[in-house]
């Protein structure tokens, strides 16, 4: 593992077992805030947010208050907070999931908040349940902060490229069922009904998830030697796989039916920003282009009020 440095590197071979790990963590948060969250299409509202600190559910609504649960990776705690001022926090050490998931659920409980969870993982196998699993008990505190800086750069260009759409796109955001990154965009259309399939998972979640016409990209620690960035389009449209896309050492996989862009292919540029924003320029091109999206009405420039503000 390296030295700190603006795009971090870390091998995913290096903390495997820390992944897999945080990997059920973050399930067990994400589904807290499910437990309690209205829903929101696409299932937004179960997701995470990239945070000065590690990661976070945001505020969670509770009878007439709320609470949040966040991960600091910087003094490797995961802090729950309630607007009647209460706080817990359950310490991020080598540990198993079960213990993890018994000290969350007592800490919820301890301020006031009954919670009751499917408590399984999702899109995984096998899915151990989670009072059983003893089997994922890795925590490598410097290399869940690298993942977490990681994911400070992604969020941020990810940002950048979510802000020239004016039409129907998510937030940036955590989905800790595959435990990646995402921005998706919509065409404003329909979409035929997704075929499910993932593990543990019922098809009708995706029914949901993929209910639009969309183009989705993001970053998950797989894929690639330091993970890989990603895009995709739901339904796929004819010649997708084919579309030139940039930069050169992006791809078309077969396989997961995605283009993929290596991390290290970021990291290692002299301008890691510009190669990351052509690859989701490009990819989202494919989609918008092949699928004939409405262009001109779902984008636009996100300077167009600059020369307005006060200085």
């Amino acid at each position: 593992m390296a030295v700190q440095q603006a795009w971090p590197r870390l091998r995913v071979a290096e903390w495997a077992e820390t992944r897999d790990t945080l990997h059920m963590w973050t399930q067990i948060v994400g589904k807290v805030r499910l437990a309690h969250a209205p829903l929101v299409n696409h299932w937004w509202q179960v997701t995470l947010y990239v945070s000065p600190r590690g990661l976070t559910t945001s505020a969670i609504p509770y009878g007439a208050g709320a609470f949040d649960l966040e991960f600091d990776f910087v003094e490797h705690l995961l802090r729950i907070r309630n607007s009647d001022g209460g706080t817990r926090a359950v310490a991020l050490e080598p540990k198993p999931v079960a213990d993890f998931y018994g000290e969350t659920m007592v800490a919820l409980a301890e301020l006031g908040i009954r919670t009751e969870i499917q408590a399984a993982p999702n899109e995984v196998e096998p899915a151990i349940p989670f009072a059983e699993d003893r089997q994922h008990a890795s925590y490598d505190a410097q290399a869940a902060q690298l993942f977490w800086r990681q994911l400070l750069q992604a969020d941020r260009v990810l940002g950048k490229f979510r802000s020239r759409f004016v039409g129907k796109v998510s937030p940036v955001h955590f989905f800790w069922g595959a435990m990646d990154l995402a921005c998706t965009r919509f065409s404003g259309r329909t979409a035929p009904p997704h075929p499910g399939g993932a593990p543990n998972c019922g098809d009708w979640v995706m029914v949901e998830g993929y209910s639009r016409e969309l183009a989705s990209c993001g970053f998950w620690p797989g894929g690639g030697e330091e993970g890989a960035f990603y895009a995709y389009a739901y339904p796929e449209p004819e010649g997708y796989a084919d579309y030139p896309v940039s930069p050169k050492t992006a791809y078309y996989s077969r396989e997961n039916r995605q283009f993929l862009l290596p991390y290290e292919a970021v990291a290692d540029a002299k301008d890691p920003d510009r190669v990351l924003l052509e690859f989701l320029d490009s990819t989202y091109e494919a989609a918008a282009e092949l699928a004939h999206w409405d262009r001109a009405s779902l984008e636009d420039d996100p300077h167009r009020w600059t020369q307005h503000r006060r200085s």
